[in-house]
């Protein structure tokens, strides 16, 4: 093969070996598993490549993929970016992540069982009950609740990056309300429609069946007594930044969509309002933040919830998808402890390694983040989204002071992680009018049900679209790709 940078559609790529290059193992030297995909896109003019690309923005649009970016005054909604160059995961990498994020899934609800339970991990000195007691997600209200199955994080969003060693890590564990699968289901369309005869070419494992077994999980945690459940999925509205999502959820589980206004609590059930009438409502999916579910319990100025509902789910008449109070496992502090949690519940060493975290509310950790923030990336405990982060070689002198201040005022508050060389992949970049390499990571989709433990097959890759940068959400800017798992 000749140089493969000197191809038209390549002709603008940097190979940088401080990074794993996931499609170039050495400058001219492409991995095995890209080798075929590379040709088939090499036989690609640029004329062609952008009549594909602008093909499957459309199908973008068409489709109505957006999400939801908000500014300080205003709220725009955009469409997500994709790029066709699809990240590719062979069967035995698969394998490790597969029961890697499992395990950590499984860890993390026992977890929650005994932190709203007999709080063994706390007594016995694993965990401190100062950070069970200072996060703003625990919920006393669930203190000896028994969700139904026992399930509290049916539906887990794991953060994953590859390293410049090769491995992976895992950066964050999501079991609030983990977004993102529509855009996994919407980028294989997008990609099988665009370049049907390159996805041919690959024994690829389908997402397409993640519906079915979201709503196989939900109807497995129904209510005791309840033999065929009614489903639905609670939404905040149209103003929500994944409001596309839950649309698209509902439609590929054959569902309805509702807002709190469509639902009301009578005799200690909760009812739904249709055009045909009234109809129980057994199980819900709720995108719905814990303290605006319910008015009566928690923020009571709040409109996007059901008034009664917490003391409908307390009695055992309705499920909750995913339990109230499982934000108190999504603290980035509890990440932290998460090899101790493995060890402990499962007696099981972690198949994934976190990245190596300081949590400022220790003293001595909280010094080292003070001396070196110009090496390390800060982060807020209980945010999402890519927001409140700060990377520590991007900032000004006045800005690592800023940084410092917010973190001595609230240290509880606040992470602190070594920057990562997140692994590079191949993204067109619509203005150079070719491929460039940009930093990736992987988001993954668990489930948790009675009798299931389900991994879809595929995730989010997610891309920091501008050069250089290391922040891949959405909201901040960045896009996604198709990722294929490959069959044995």
């Amino acid at each position: 093969m000749k140089d493969p940078l000197n191809l038209p559609l390549f002709s603008s790529y940097e190979f940088d070996s401080r990074f794993y290059d996931e499609l170039f193992a050495k400058r001219d030297d492409i991995r095995g598993i890209y080798k075929t995909l590379f040709e088939l896109f090499g036989t690609y003019s640029v004329s062609e490549f952008n009549r594909l690309n602008i093909q499957a923005k459309d199908s973008f649009f068409n489709s109505g993929i957006t999400f939801q970016v908000y500014g300080e005054n205003e709220v725009n909604e955009k469409i997500f970016p994709f790029d066709l160059f699809p990240r590719i995961i062979d069967h035995e990498e698969w394998e490790t992540i597969e029961t890697g994020v499992l395990q950590r899934s499984k860890a993390l609800n026992l977890f929650l069982w005994d932190v709203y339970h007999d709080q063994k991990i706390i007594k016995q000195g694993i965990v401190p009950k100062s950070l069970i007691d200072s996060s703003v997600n625990f919920l006393p209200e669930m203190i000896n609740f028994d969700p139904p199955e026992g399930v509290y994080n049916h539906i887990s969003g794991t953060d994953l990056i590859k390293h410049s060693d090769g491995q992976y890590y895992v950066l964050e564990d999501n079991i609030r309300c983990p977004s993102g699968v529509s855009y996994v289901i919407g980028n294989r369309g997008a990609v099988k429609h665009a370049l049907f005869g390159v996805f041919n070419q690959y024994k690829t494992h389908t997402v397409v069946n993640y519906g079915s077994k979201l709503l196989e999980t939900m109807q497995s945690v129904k209510p005791t007594g309840v033999d065929n459940p009614v489903c639905v999925i609670l939404t905040p509205g149209v103003y929500n930044s994944a409001y596309y999502e839950h649309c698209f959820l509902a439609k590929q589980m054959g569902i309805l969509l509702v807002e709190g206004r469509d639902l009301f609590v009578e005799n200690d059930f909760v009812y739904m309002k249709t055009i045909y009438g009234i109809e129980k409502v057994d199980v819900i999916y709720r995108r719905v933040d814990d303290l605006y579910i319910d008015p009566l319990v928690f923020k009571a100025d709040s409109l996007l919830g059901v008034p009664g509902l917490f003391s409908v789910y307390l009695k055992g008449n309705v499920a909750l998808v995913n339990a109230p109070g499982t934000g108190v496992a999504d603290d980035k502090a509890i990440y932290t402890y998460m090899p101790e949690i493995i060890k402990y519940y499962l007696d099981e060493d972690p198949i994934l390694n976190n990245v190596h975290t300081y949590h400022c509310s220790r003293k001595n950790e909280l010094n080292y983040v003070l001396e070196n923030i110009d090496k390390l990336v800060v982060k807020p405990v209980d945010e999402s989204g890519g927001y409140g982060i700060s990377i520590g070689n991007k900032l000004t002198k006045d800005e690592i002071e800023k940084v410092k201040e917010n973190i001595k005022k609230d240290p509880r508050k606040y992470i602190a992680q070594p920057i990562m060389s997140l692994s590079t992949h191949p993204t067109y970049i619509d203005d150079n009018e070719s491929f460039e390499s940009r930093h990736v990571d992987l988001r993954t989709f668990t489930l948790l049900g009675k009798d299931i433990n389900f991994v879809l097959k595929g995730g989010l890759t997610r891309v920091a679209l501008k050069k250089g940068n290391l922040v891949v959400n959405s909201s901040q800017g960045g896009g996604s790709k198709d990722t294929w798992v490959l069959k044995k």
